[in-house]
């Protein structure tokens, strides 16, 4: 079972990834900070155009999904290749039946957990470089996306990391 967590910049998913890690959850990491983390390696900005950028989120994202079909039990994603493709689509407007073809490909459990936007534990940094106020966009966008491709929302309740993860596993019956 392969488990959606997701929200916009700065909202504690990468937190709430780490904390059920911590309780012994295989995860996966989010493709966009690996891409932005090796850009400025390599002293690059840290995004290409948008279109280069989505692609190369897309292509770390099916790899990492078609590698997690070893890993045991349900795996939780930083981020998804669900957001790969509504930033490719928002790049380019790939062709419809593409579209409709990856997302039926790469499903995710019927469920997302999206964590709302919070100002309060908003912080910017090396890889993330966006003002909060491109949280709350970004957070339409996600929900917008997941819902057109058929998946229902969980709401993460603004909380620490272990009342958020217990949620997520109360909601998957998992606790």
């Amino acid at each position: 079972m392969r488990i959606a967590i997701t929200g916009g910049p700065g909202v504690g998913k990468t937190t709430l990834i780490d904390e059920l890690a911590r309780l012994g959850y295989p995860i996966v990491r989010e493709s966009a900070r690996e891409v932005i983390r090796e850009r400025l390696a390599r002293g690059e900005p840290p995004r290409p155009d948008p279109e280069a950028f989505a692609r190369e989120i897309l292509r770390r994202d099916i790899e990492k999904y078609r590698d997690s079909t070893s890993l045991a039990g349900p795996v939780f994603f930083d981020r998804t290749a669900v957001e790969a493709i509504a930033m490719l689509h928002e790049a380019v407007a790939i062709d419809d039946r593409e579209r409709d073809r990856l997302l039926s490909t790469y499903r995710f459990h019927a469920c997302v957990f999206v964590l709302p936007p919070w100002r309060e534990i908003y912080v910017t940094d090396a890889e993330r470089d966006q003002p909060f106020d491109g949280a709350d966009a970004v957070h339409r966008l996600t929900l917008d996306w997941y819902g057109k491709a058929g998946y229902s929302i969980a709401s993460v309740p603004l909380a620490p990391p272990h009342a958020r993860a217990e949620f997520v596993l109360r909601a998957l019956a998992l606790d």
